[in-house]
């Protein structure tokens, strides 16, 4: 990842785009429609458009703050600019979560569609019983999780060349797929048999968006917004590409999804007792094997190795870059900003992601739904700040030059804030817990490097992030009380639990906005002027090791 101003801003409209589709077209359509499918059943269709117009939201307020401070990898960084240091951190830590975590998941990916080779250790990757790793699988994910990683590590130039390459290799696969299933014979049937069109109620719809892979798929968008500072032009480059990126991938997962509720046999939807009892290993390769599709499966498993590589290009890049982000504030170790003086790469925090890809691997990691609920839930934990930063700095910042302002941000901010506090709830109990913990544990801390810093006026502080500790400890409370179809005890039953979030959530986000602008006003924040924005060369420490500038 070369750093440096001039490679920095050589990137045109049209590879920008290509970066977003390429991440976006991931993992997520080898296995998002299998999942959706069998958790909402024909109404999964509904939750792909919820998804797009839910990251929409998000990505339209990523795009006024990443114009206005295009910075590469900026996501873990907006938080610091609008709130200060702890917020920042907090905010900084739950999208390095987010993002180093798809590293390990593109993996998971690939060894599962391994599952459809002929070969008899290749049957052997995944427990027939329990759809999750094996030992060896778990082992052949490892590889190809360090595979990719040293491939980045020795060259990202070489892949980021031949990243357009792939997206467009990436797209054919999947286009083929739905012509191919639909032209083996589609039952319109299928959307109505086994309990009608949602046979698993709308609350099934809404679990669906944020934990089979809806959110996971359309996330590539954060691609956009962290490298979007190497486009010639940020501001009209970024909102442009995300529009584009987002349009194309909800054609594309609309499709997918249609083929495959229409392709699946009336027979095995029969046995299989409806949606639920529908469960492939590698799900579009499963599916072409049972309609005698055999260069179909071929296709998939070929591109079961395209699409997580290519998305893992822009994975590793982003994952690095919040790295360096989090090193420049002070929260993490600044030697991990390290850049290689020949290969142009962040070698350090590359091996903090690498370790922390195998560590995912190691625990909860067993299978690529397994890890996509966690990780979309901490996906949805890392979109909260962008509302909140630009109903900040629109009140702190008035001034500042804005190459895209989000259109009616007064009214859009706080309900974009509101649905993405109801994608957390709609996580479903325990996973919201899980990450709540997992984000919280950034607070001690940030807390324990302010005080070796020399701070002692830890609440002053701490003010401006009161606000973000007690709205995850009110939505995890909340989630664990909901209704049992979202995991919780049933205290909150129904539509109550998102209807609690949905009215509370606006008065945190007002919260947080004010919190910002005291924050502001107190000078704890350290927001730079757009020209300080601008990436500029890289520089070198002390002991002349190459610093990426951030």
């Amino acid at each position: 990842m070369d750093m440096s101003a001039g490679e920095r801003k050589g990137l045109s409209l049209f590879a920008l785009i290509m970066i977003g589709i390429g991440s976006i077209f991931g993992s997520g359509w080898l296995f998002g429609a299998g999942s959706a499918a069998q958790v909402a059943g024909p109404a999964a269709l509904v939750a792909w458009v919820i998804g797009v117009i839910f990251i929409g939201m998000i990505a339209m307020s990523y795009a006024e703050v990443g114009s206005a401070y295009p910075i590469p990898g900026g996501m873990a960084r907006y938080g610091h600019f609008s709130h200060g240091p702890v917020l920042g951190f907090l905010t900084g830590w739950a999208v390095w979560i987010a993002t180093a975590s798809l590293i390990p998941i593109e993996s998971i990916a690939a060894t599962q569609y391994m599952t459809s080779w002929s070969f008899d250790w290749a049957k052997g990757l995944v427990d027939p019983a329990t759809h999750q790793l094996t030992l060896s699988g778990t082992a052949v994910a490892l590889v190809l999780t360090l595979a990719l990683w040293l491939t980045c590590f020795w060259s990202v130039q070489l892949l980021a060349r031949a990243n357009t390459v792939l997206t467009l290799v990436k797209f054919a696969i999947p286009v083929l797929a739905v012509l191919a299933l639909v032209g083996s014979g589609f039952h319109p049937s299928n959307f109505t048999a086994h309990g009608g069109f949602a046979p698993y109620g709308w609350p099934a719809v809404l679990t669906a968006v944020t934990t089979c892979g809806v959110v996971f798929a359309f996330n590539g968008f954060q691609a956009v917004v962290n490298l979007g500072g190497a486009a010639k032009n940020p501001g009209r480059a970024i909102p442009v590409a995300l529009i584009g990126a987002l349009a194309l991938g909800l054609v594309i997962y609309s499709a997918l999804q249609a083929a495959y509720l229409g392709s699946v046999p009336p027979e095995l939807l029969e046995r299989a007792g409806g949606w639920q009892g529908v469960n492939f290993n590698s799900p579009f390769a499963d599916l072409a094997g049972l309609l005698m599709l055999h260069w179909v499966v071929t296709m998939l498993q070929f591109g079961a190795f395209i699409s997580p590589a290519g998305s893992n290009i822009a994975n590793v890049a982003s994952a690095a870059y919040m790295v360096t982000n989090l090193a420049e504030t002070g929260f993490f170790p600044r030697k991990l900003a390290a850049v290689h003086p020949r290969y142009g790469t962040a070698r350090p925090a590359m091996w903090l992601n690498l370790g922390f890809s195998v560590v995912l691997l190691l625990t909860i990691g067993r299978s690529w739904q397994a890890l996509a609920g966690v990780v979309s839930a901490a996906m949805v934990i890392s979109y909260l700040i962008g509302p909140i930063a630009v109903g900040v700095l629109r009140r702190t910042r008035p001034d500042l030059p804005r190459p895209f302002r989000l259109p009616a941000a007064g009214v859009l901010c706080p309900v974009t804030f509101a649905f993405a506090a109801c994608a957390l709830y709609w996580s479903k109990w325990p996973e919201t817990g899980k990450i709540t913990v997992l984000t919280l544990v950034a607070a001690p801390v940030a807390a324990l490097v302010l005080w070796r810093q020399g701070e002692r006026r830890l609440l002053r502080q701490f003010a401006p992030a009161w606000w973000m500790i007690a709205f995850l400890v009110w939505t995890a409370t909340v989630s664990a009380l909901g209704g049992e179809e979202f995991g919780g005890r049933g205290i909150l039953p129904g539509v109550l639990g998102t209807a609690v979030i949905a009215v509370t959530a606006p008065l945190f986000y007002f919260w947080a906005v004010r919190s910002g602008v005291k924050a502001h006003a107190r000078g704890l924040t350290s927001a730079p002027s757009p020209t300080e924005a601008t990436p500029t060369p890289s520089t070198t420490t002390d002991d002349a090791r190459p610093m990426a500038s951030v």
